[in-house]
């Protein structure tokens, strides 16, 4: 697999729903697949995993939950070929009653962003009947400055978030975006 598909500045998650469990593609805009990934059914803590196509035969990053007991999460996203953490997710307490958030952290831990959704969807979201079928639109902030936006396009079944990236520094690991938007979708969404 390509090494520079990690450095794109436009991806989307499109989610399909299945009769046992949720599956997840990773794909640039022209809808080439770089990524897949199953929802596991049972598990006690987060162990998510992200390979080149469904034959899951290689892997290539993973998003594993540092502790069982953290109740607002910290998730770890490790390169699977050299096993190293890339960067982490902290999920905000607000994500709970108010709005979906997580912090963007780098590898030893150091918050540089943030992925948030808008307070007023939030709680449409969560509160108002029928509230899950408003799309999401996060804002992705780095170094407190917003660099763009992660949007769900409106569908009954399944889901699709798009991102553009552009403004974001070259630097910055673009899977720790991408696993805050799989966050969004395997974990977030179930627990509406």
């Amino acid at each position: 697999m390509d090494g520079n598909i990690w450095l794109q500045n436009q991806y989307r998650i499109r989610k399909k729903v299945v009769a046992l469990t949720n599956q997840y593609w990773i794909e640039d805009w022209g809808g080439k697949e770089l990524g897949y990934s199953r929802q596991k059914l049972l598990r006690i803590k987060e162990d998510i995993r992200i390979f080149t196509n469904e034959s899951m035969s290689t892997e290539l990053f993973r998003i594993h939950q540092d502790n069982l007991m953290d109740g607002w999460g910290v998730f770890s996203i490790i390169d699977s070929p050299s096993n190293q953490v890339v960067g982490k997710l902290r999920r905000n307490f607000a994500s709970n009653y108010v709005w979906d958030e997580y912090q963007l952290l780098d590898s030893t831990g150091k918050q540089f962003g943030r992925v948030a959704e808008r307070a007023g969807r939030g709680l449409a979201r969560k509160f108002v009947p029928f509230g899950g079928l408003v799309p999401e639109h996060m804002c992705l902030e780095v170094n407190g400055q917003q660099v763009c936006e992660i949007k769900q396009q409106f569908k009954i079944v399944g889901d699709i978030w798009e991102v553009d990236l552009s403004s974001m520094p070259n630097y910055l690991d673009r899977r720790i975006i991408l696993a805050a938007m799989l966050m969004m979708g395997m974990v977030e969404r179930e627990r509406k």
